[in-house]
C-alpha cells in the first residue's frame, strides 16, 4: 500500500492512462490522438504527474520519447495502480446508477432541438430522479450569473476560468437542400458563390457571412451576401432545408437532415473550420457524477453520428 499511496494521492485517472500510453506509443502526439485530445492537454497530464512524483519520467530529445530511469521503475507500479483506479471507478459508477437532484443545462438551438434532446431523454431514462432543467440559447449563457450547472457548446476552445470536456470535433459542412441546388445550380469552386445567397447567423450584431476554404494549396476567403439573418441557428437551417439559401453549420447541427437527404453537402473537396464541442462547467465542484455519466453520454452519441456520416460519405 504504501507504494500505492504515492501514485493514488491527488492523482487522476486520465492522467495515469496518458503516461501509459506515451509510453507505449513513445509519443505524446500519438498518445493524444488515441485519446482525442490536444497534444498541450497530454504533456500537461504529464507534467502534473511528474511534479507529484518530483522526478522526470521520460527523457526527451529532438528525434525521440524514451522512459527515464525512474519511469522505468514508475511505470509498473503505474499500470497496477491504474488497474485498481479503474476497478474503484466501476464501483463508484455503480452508485451512480442512482443520481438524483437537479441538473441545470444549456445548449445551443440546433444541436439541442435536433440530437441532444432526445439523448437527454435517454438519460433521464436511465436515472429517473433526476430532475432536468434546460436553457437552450445561442448566446454563451455566463455560467456563473445563469446558475447552470453545466453547457453544451461550441467553442475554439475551453476558457480559463471554467472546466470542462472536450466531447468532440465536429466538422463544419456547406449545405443547400437539393431543390435549391436544381433551381440554383451546384456550386463547383468558392468563387461560384458569388451568385448564391448565403443564410446567415447573427450574434450581438456580428454577421458571420465570411466564409473560409482551402483546397489544401490555397486559401479562399469569400464575402457571401444574402438576405436572411436570423440570430437562431435553427430558424437558419429551417431555411436551408426549406431551399432559401446555402448554410455553412457543424455537421452535427444537420444529422438528420444530412443523412433524410434533405440537405446536400457542398464543396466536399475544400475544407472548412472545424468546431470543437465542450461540456462546459463553471467550477470544479460542479463536475458531479451526473456530469460525469452526461460527458460520456455525449461523447459516445456524437462518436456514433460522426461515424454515422462518414460511413454514408456525408463527411470524410
Amino acid at each position: 500500500m504504501k507504494h500505492y499511496q504515492i501514485i493514488f494521492e491527488n492523482m487522476q485517472l486520465e492522467d495515469l492512462q496518458i503516461i501509459i500510453k506515451v509510453a507505449e506509443l513513445r509519443s505524446i502526439t500519438a498518445a493524444a490522438d488515441h485519446f482525442n485530445i490536444r497534444p498541450a492537454t497530454a504533456s500537461a497530464a504529464i507534467k502534473r504527474v511528474e511534479h507529484h512524483l518530483g522526478t522526470e519520467l521520460f527523457t526527451r530529445t529532438t528525434r525521440q520519447l524514451r522512459l527515464s530511469t525512474a519511469g522505468e521503475k514508475y511505470l509498473p507500479q503505474c499500470q497496477q495502480a491504474l488497474q485498481l483506479l479503474t476497478k474503484a471507478k466501476r464501483d463508484i459508477e455503480e452508485d451512480y446508477a442512482e443520481i438524483q437532484g437537479e441538473l441545470r443545462i444549456t445548449i445551443s438551438s440546433d444541436l439541442g432541438r435536433n440530437l441532444v434532446l432526445k439523448w437527454l431523454d435517454e438519460f433521464m431514462d436511465q436515472h429517473p430522479k433526476i430532475i432536468l432543467k434546460i436553457h437552450m440559447s445561442d448566446s454563451n449563457i455566463d455560467v456563473y450569473r445563469n446558475a447552470i450547472d453545466v453547457a453544451l457548446r461550441y467553442s475554439p476552445s475551453l476558457q480559463s476560468n471554467l472546466y470542462g470536456f472536450k466531447i468532440c470535433d465536429a466538422s463544419r459542412l456547406m449545405c443547400a437542400a437539393p431543390d435549391y441546388l436544381a433551381k440554383y445550380g451546384n456550386p463547383q469552386h468558392p468563387d461560384d458563390l458569388i451568385n448564391h445567397q448565403g443564410l446567415f447567423y447573427e450574434l450581438d450584431e456580428v454577421v458571420h457571412d465570411e466564409w473560409k476554404f482551402s483546397d489544401g494549396q490555397q486559401n479562399y476567403k469569400i464575402k457571401m451576401k444574402g438576405k436572411r439573418f436570423a440570430n437562431d441557428s435553427d430558424v437558419v437551417r429551417k431555411w436551408c432545408v426549406a431551399g432559401k439559401g446555402i448554410v455553412i453549420k457543424s455537421a452535427l447541427d444537420m444529422y438528420e437532415d444530412l443523412l433524410a437527404g434533405r440537405l446536400v453537402p457542398i464543396l466536399p473537396d475544400f475544407t472548412k473550420d472545424v468546431a470543437e464541442l465542450w461540456l462546459v462547467c463553471p467550477s470544479k465542484h460542479s463536475i458531479t457524477p451526473a456530469v460525469h455519466l452526461l460527458r460520456d453520454l455525449f461523447r459516445q452519441k456524437c462518436k456514433e453520428s460522426i461515424n454515422d456520416m462518414k460511413s454514408k460519405g456525408i463527411l470524410r
